[in-house]
This record gives structure tokens, sequence and C-alpha cells, in this order.
């Protein structure tokens, strides 16, 4: 079973990210911002693919996803956020993925599924 890491300040999102996951048969663990997200992966590194949200108070999910890939660079790393203007820059960051945030979250899944099989 596959294990995602769940990392995003609003509560509803968090929630139902976690439920669609694991509804698909994935186990997940969530974290409601930067320094959370850091102290779970400082004691369990055991998550396939990591998931931020890029608006986030105290760290923003690109600079997260920078300092997680310094740590551990072979973890897998997709970005969502609700505006897509984001996504031009995308190569230039330590994002293996990069998702828009919608209430259909089949995009999210495959996207998923997709860096789970590279």
């Amino acid at each position: 079973m596959a294990r995602i890491l769940i990392v995003d300040d609003e509560d509803n999102i968090r929630l139902l990210l976690k439920e669609e996951l694991e509804d698909s048969g994935f186990e997940v663990v969530e974290a409601n911002g930067a320094k959370k997200a850091l102290e779970i992966l400082s004691n369990d590194q055991n998550f396939d693919v990591i998931s931020l949200d890029i608006e986030m108070p105290e760290m923003n999910g690109l600079e997260l996803a920078s300092e997680i890939r310094k740590k551990y660079p072979d973890k897998k790393i997709v970005l969502m956020t609700a505006y897509s203007h984001y996504k031009s820059d995308m190569a230039s960051w330590a994002a293996d993925a990069y998702v828009v945030k919608s209430l259909d979250l089949t995009e999210f899944k495959e996207t998923i599924n997709r860096l789970l099989n590279m």
C-alpha cells in the first residue's frame, strides 16, 4: 500500500484529499503546514508521494518542496494550488508534478498513480 503525506493548511481540503485517497487504497498521513510536515518527515520518511499546497502561511509549498528535496532527494513531490498561473514555472521547482485544485479529484489521483509508477 502506497503512503501519501498531504500538506495543506485548509482542514476541509486535507480531509477531502485524505478520504478520496483512502477510498482508493492509499494510506494517508496529513499535516496542516510546513512545520508539521517537516516534523513528520524527521520521524518517518516512509512516504511514496508528498502532496504540498503552494499557498500556506509560515513557509509556502515551493519553499517546503525545496527543503524536502534537499533533505530527502528521492521523495516524489506534487504541488497543488487553486491558481493555474504557477504551472508555467514548475520546471524550476523542486517538484515532480503540479495539479490545480478542483472538486474533481480525478487528475490528482491520476498524478499520484503516475508518480508511483515512475
